[in-house]
């Protein structure tokens, strides 16, 4: 959830910072041009007063003369253009120069500065020349025009270059770039911290979640602050927690007590048929079906008192070896084997992880006893521990028929059994008891087919202390 909230907040961020920014750019850019071209309004507009006042005659067709006022002109043109580099002249309307500098700069007959010349003839000075953007390698044209009398005579027309504008605007952008990078930095830190805030009661809750479902029930959400909402979440959720381990607890003590109590009814009865068989020729079939279903029912409660033990139970993790706890099992388990004809084999390296000695062998117990009354006689089960990055585990593969995709879906529920099983002894209670026993210290247990034929169950438990 984190990966998906503090993106969508960095780039809204993002977006806000740059809908401000774009906009301080183009302002910054167009403010820096229009300082330069009220200078030049200015300077336009003094060379203007100075062009006013000169005369010209003609004598001839275009033969004219200079005055004083015209060589005043000349030389603060040529001084303006020496010290500043701007090129600025002052045209007749013929195109006829007055003054201008430098000596070899004449009106052009198109592009921008003909264009400004024509407008300045209307007595529309051109005061709003194009954008001029740090990449463009553009220049500045302003002109003004000379009126006398109320007429235009002429026009000044100053062509300036624009490295130094275009630099200073370069570098306004720069500390506004600087300026937004910080600002991003800051917004990524407060949406770090925002979605911290936000979420941390949300990692707390899905941890406490894990814990419940991998059955450690007495687990509960820490206060962890953020939002009310969260926090109010926080609290309905252990109250539901405590129902719900409160509902599981009389569960539990009920089929405790339920089955310890039948123990003693069924106990009795069994006694009671064990003297009445006494009455009855020997080799009655009745009583020997009522025998066997009497030790069946007794089975069934001392299944359920284990399995309501098992699930109650604290484990007492240990740092186990799996290898030797398992190579004692197959040792345990290999006279019954051997008596139904079937090879147990065991491949148990030493290796550790942390579990409940006592629990895990009792799991084990419970799978192989499973194993070996389902594996015919000539086949082999086989015992192999291994472990990698983060599980150790044991698997145990039978030669047995095996289970369906739909059996494999229900292994391991209460009381199951295959209806091809049926007649197998058992209560169907063993696999149940022992997830419960290793679910209780953190592990567990899977069922996958065992090619060609055979049932493959995996006992998984953690390499890291708990």
């Amino acid at each position: 959830m984190g990966a998906r909230l503090l993106p969508l907040l960095i780039v809204l961020m993002a977006g806000v910072l740059l809908a401000l920014g774009f906009p301080l750019a183009v302002s910054l850019a167009a403010q820096e041009q229009q300082t330069v071209v009220v200078d030049r309004i200015d300077d336009t507009a003094r060379f203007a007063s100075l062009a006013q006042f000169v005369t010209r005659q003609t004598s001839g067709s275009r033969v004219s003369f200079r005055d004083e006022r015209q060589d005043t002109l000349q030389k603060e043109l040529a001084r303006y253009y020496e010290v500043y580099g701007i090129r600025a002249g002052v045209f007749y309307r013929n195109d006829e120069p007055m003054a201008h500098a430098p000596e070899n700069w004449y009106l052009p007959d198109e592009g921008a500065v003909r264009d400004t010349f024509q407008e300045a003839l209307l007595s529309r000075p051109g005061h709003n020349p194009d954008q001029v953007w740090p990449w463009q390698d553009g220049r500045l044209v302003v002109a003004s025009p000379v009126i006398r009398d109320g007429d235009v005579i002429a026009v000044v027309v100053t062509d300036s270059p624009t490295g130094q504008m275009r630099s200073k605007t370069l570098r306004g952008w720069l500390v506004l770039g600087a300026g937004e990078v910080a600002a991003m930095l800051l917004a990524v830190g407060a949406a770090l911290r925002l979605t911290g805030w936000v979420l941390r009661p949300v990692r707390v809750l899905d941890a406490t979640t894990h814990d419940i479902a991998t059955g450690r029930l007495k687990s509960r959400v820490a206060a962890a602050g953020g939002p009310p909402e969260l926090r109010r979440l926080a609290r309905s959720f252990n109250e539901m927690a405590d129902n719900v381990e409160d509902v599981l607890e009389q569960q539990r003590a009920f089929v405790a007590d339920a089955s310890h109590q039948l123990r003693n009814p069924l106990a009795a009865l069994l006694l009671r048929i064990e003297l009445l068989a006494l009455e009855l020729p020997e080799g009655n079939e009745e009583i020997a079906s009522v025998r066997t279903e009497g030790k069946r029912l007794a089975q069934v409660l001392d299944d359920l008192l284990d399995l309501a033990l098992a699930e109650h139970a604290d484990s007492d993790l240990k740092l186990t070896d799996i290898g030797a706890l398992a190579g004692e099992r197959v040792a345990a388990w290999r006279p019954l084997a051997e008596d139904k004809g079937v090879r147990l084999t065991g491949q148990c390296p030493a290796v550790t992880a942390w579990a409940d000695p006592v629990a895990l062998s009792s799991a084990l117990d419970a799978i192989v006893d499973n194993a070996l009354k389902f594996t015919p006689a000539g086949e082999e089960v086989r015992v192999t521990v291994a472990a990698d990055g983060t599980t150790s585990t044991v698997v145990v593969r039978d030669g047995g028929p095996g289970l369906t995709d739909d059996e494999l879906s229900r292994v391991g529920d209460r009381f199951w059994r295959s209806g091809r099983h049926q007649n197998v002894k058992g209560s169907g209670l063993g696999l149940s008891i022992s997830r419960a026993l290793l679910a209780a210290g953190g592990g567990s247990i899977t069922y996958e087919r065992h090619e060609p034929h055979g049932l493959r169950v995996t006992v998984s438990v953690p390499r890291s202390a708990p």
